[in-house]
Formats: structure tokens, sequence, C-alpha cells
């Protein structure tokens, strides 16, 4: 008989309170309601800056974003671990594509929309030459600049390739997401796998900690667009 009671107590407690291995899978999701938890990214030689603001879309919060000739970013203000929480889901939507964008070029290096995982640079893995040019970036920024990073775009033009080495940097690697205007105009929903994507991207794994970043710039085409994320969350 006590044997039949603690059984319905703990069915009735599990019911309550269940435990579950994903209690912690969410290390945070983002709807936008405010931008408390980001901050402004800039370019010291970008003078024109895009914005980033929140407007109402029906019943929710959304990301507006735009850019006009500009360049920024806003970054999240909180780093992670990137062994704990790989994954990485979002919704987005452009309005427009760049006609003169080009995935290949500095002068076409422009997406509507990017979201940005950069990975911190670690001082005690460095060896001397990268030791002594991340401390000069330091001195000069106050930071040290990102070890190396993915940028997941939504591209103007098709390419055979979905992995393509930044013009600028071979630390920055673009992953193609969406290419063309097919979809512009409608919400699509992204997930990506930071790990398995970083060592398909630079051939060994990652820094241990990143930060989730968003962009829309339009420097190099001189361009203008205009985008909105629903929401994001970095996952188990």
């Amino acid at each position: 008989m006590r044997s039949r009671f603690l059984l319905c107590l703990a069915a009735i407690v599990m019911i309550a309170f269940p435990a579950s291995a994903d209690d912690n899978a969410v290390l945070f999701h983002e709807d936008f309601s405010s931008l408390g938890s980001w901050k402004p990214f800039t370019f010291p030689k970008i003078k024109s800056h895009s914005t980033y603001t929140i407007e109402r879309d029906g019943d929710r919060h959304v990301l507006r974003t735009e850019s006009d000739a500009s360049a920024s970013a806003i970054v999240y203000r909180e780093p992670f671990l990137v062994s704990e929480h790989p994954r990485v889901r979002w919704r987005w939507k452009v309005r427009n594509i760049y006609a003169k964008a080009d995935v290949r070029s500095k002068q076409g290096d422009d997406y509507p929309l990017r979201v940005y995982v950069m990975f911190e640079y670690e001082p005690d893995k460095a060896g001397f030459g990268e030791s002594v040019k991340y401390g000069l970036a330091k001195s000069l920024y106050g930071e040290y600049p990102p070890h190396s990073s993915l940028s997941y775009v939504w591209a103007s033009r098709e390419d055979p390739d979905r992995f393509v080495i930044s013009p600028y940097t071979d630390r920055a690697m673009m992953v193609l997401l969406e290419t063309g205007p097919a979809k512009a105009g409608t919400w699509v929903d992204e997930e990506i796998d930071i790990l398995a994507d970083y060592r398909k991207a630079f051939k060994k794994a990652p820094p241990a900690r990143a930060r989730i970043a968003i962009m829309n710039d339009s420097d190099n085409t001189g361009e203008r667009a205009v985008s909105w994320m629903e929401f994001i969350e970095v996952t188990r």
C-alpha cells in the first residue's frame, strides 16, 4: 500500500515539475521587445552607420535593420561557450537585395542581413607574432578583435559554394544561407550548427567562446536595404 502511494506521489511530482535534459537547452532567446541586451559595433573607418530599431508587427516585436551606404552592427553583450550551446536559430526577412553585391569582391561585400558568430581571441594559445598583432590592436581599440568569425549571410547572387572566404581576411568565412531575391519579402527560418560549420570552414576546432552579432551593411555598394529579424536563440 505504501509503495503504491509513493509511486503515485512520484508521478504527481514528475507531472508538476518535469525534469528534462532540455531545461538548460536554450541559453538565450531574443524576441526583440527591447535592445537592452545588445550594444553597437562600429568600424573605425566607416562614418555612416546602419540603424537598428524595434517595431511592431501585429502582436509581436521585431528588429528592423536599415542601411544606406552604411555599415555597423549590434552585438549581444554576453559571450557563450560554443561547445555547450553550438546551435543557433532565427527567423529573418529582407525587403530587397543589392544589385552590385558580390561575395567574392571587396567592392561587393555587402548583405541586407547577416548573423555573425565572432570567436574570441585566446591570448594563452597565441604564438609570438599573433600576440604582438593582437596586443597592438587592443592598445588602439581598447579590446581584442575577434580571433575569427562565421558570417551567415543572405547573399544577392547564387554561388556554387556554401562557404566563401571573406575578400578582406581569411579569418572570416561567409556562409551563404540564402541567395537571390526569390524569398525577399517573406519570413525565412534558419538553424545552424556552429561547431560543424567552423570545422568545415577552418578545418579545426573553434576557440572556446563566441558572441552573436547582427548586421545590415551597404558601405561598399552604396545601396540601401531594409530587413527584419523576428527572433534569435542560442541552444544546445
